[in-house]
């Protein structure tokens, strides 16, 4: 393999408390009736985040604002409320020292996702971070990857794409890419297998065994 796509939440960090916190925080601002659990809203850890407001209010009405609203807290407050999965520096440090190139593919706006990864002491590892744009442009993980290969410059057959969610291995797939799924993010086994992956990866640690 000549290059290899991380996903960011729930693959190269656990963002959970800042992602279910900035939309408990959405939904209060918009006087929504119920306001779901930490743990009740992991579902929303992955996939475009318009879509999961849609979901969550039972209707298109009021989604932008609610994401307005989700940046508002996130943009100072929810991006760092995060941690890097153990692990994931030894593996990127490998994997650089192999000679592969490394790039970040997430659906989250590349403005948070570049200051996430630089918090976190990663950036050094990743040639590009790709993300979506703050109006919706590339959110989609086919449209993502599709624009990352052409930037890139790369052979898709000579490509891995890791993640933790079906829109990552459908994302690769549509792309020609090879889908590495981890069950160490938010995913299950058969959300990731049934979406397309070729292999699946319990650790960090074993995503090195899983790429040529």
């Amino acid at each position: 393999m000549d290059a290899v796509y991380f996903d960011l939440d729930g693959t190269l960090t656990d963002p959970k408390p800042g992602i279910t916190r900035s939309i408990q925080y959405a939904l209060r601002k918009l006087d929504h009736p119920t306001i779901p659990t930490e743990d009740e809203l992991t579902w929303c850890i992955g996939p475009p985040l318009r879509a999961s407001f849609v979901r969550l209010l039972g209707a298109e009405d009021h989604a932008d604002r609610a994401v307005s609203l989700y940046r508002e807290r996130f943009s100072d407050i929810g991006l760092y409320e995060n941690a890097v999965y153990d692990g994931i520096s030894e593996v990127l440090t490998t994997l650089s020292q192999s000679g592969q190139r490394l790039f970040v593919a997430t659906s989250k706006p590349h403005v948070f996702a570049t200051r996430i990864v630089e918090h976190f002491g990663l950036r050094h590892h990743f040639e590009h971070v790709f993300g979506s744009e703050l109006d919706g442009t590339r959110v989609d993980k086919s449209d993502l990857l599709q624009y990352a290969l052409k930037i890139a410059a790369v052979d898709p057959s000579k490509t891995v794409m890791i993640g933790d969610r079906s829109h990552d291995m459908v994302g690769a797939g549509n792309n020609g890419m090879t889908g590495i799924g981890v069950l160490y993010g938010y995913g299950s086994r058969d959300e990731l297998i049934g979406a397309g992956a070729q292999h699946v990866c319990a650790t960090p640690q074993a995503i090195l065994g899983c790429i040529p």
